[in-house]
């Protein structure tokens, strides 16, 4: 069932004692498919991803009350999603003992571990070639392609330039490009 409740009228209900749990129901329902896989091709792992979802739509509703209108909804989500993406990559660095394979490859390592990898599959080697890329790069790659973000969107989400932004797009892409060229 698709939620068509318009952004601005959730808000609303979300302030009345009344109606402020259906509305969060109703916010959930509306973005929580599009942040899951926002978070899953940032932290990879289904479980890692529905934890980090936990504490998004917990930070949503701690800060919902105070939520100015200064950007759309789905823009606040979004940067609320990727910080929680970068909290917990961090404190996954600080808690592996690195061995020298586990470095900025850990993640495509998993991505390899999977039982249902095959190396043949064009998406599984997309998906290791963007993890080779910076964490900046990968999570503007993942917003443009995967999402279809626009930059000016975009730049909103991460605090960015345009131009910045589109730089370090047509960098991943030239990653990525040579990644499946050379594998």
């Amino acid at each position: 069932m698709a939620v068509t409740v318009q952004d601005s009228e959730l808000l609303m209900l979300f302030r009345d004692p009344k109606t402020k749990e259906k509305a969060f129901t109703d916010i959930i329902r509306k973005y929580q498919e599009k942040l899951y896989w926002h978070v899953r091709r940032m932290v990879i792992e289904h479980e890692d991803a529905n934890d980090v979802l936990q504490n998004i739509f917990i930070r949503v509703w701690n800060g919902l009350e105070n939520f100015r209108k200064d950007s759309q909804l789905y823009t606040w989500l979004y940067r609320i999603a990727t910080n929680e993406c970068l909290t917990f990559l961090e404190q996954q660095k600080k808690r592996a003992v690195q061995s020298l394979d586990e470095g900025e490859g850990g993640l495509s390592n998993r991505i390899m571990a999977d039982k249902h990898f095959d190396a043949n599959k064009l998406e599984w080697k997309l998906q290791v070639a963007i993890q080779q890329l910076p964490e900046k790069q990968r999570i503007v790659f993942n917003l443009r392609y995967y999402d279809e973000m626009p930059y000016e969107e975009m730049g909103r989400v991460l605090g960015t330039s345009e131009g910045a932004l589109k730089a370090s797009y047509h960098h991943a892409v030239k990653k990525i490009e040579e990644y499946m060229l050379n594998h």
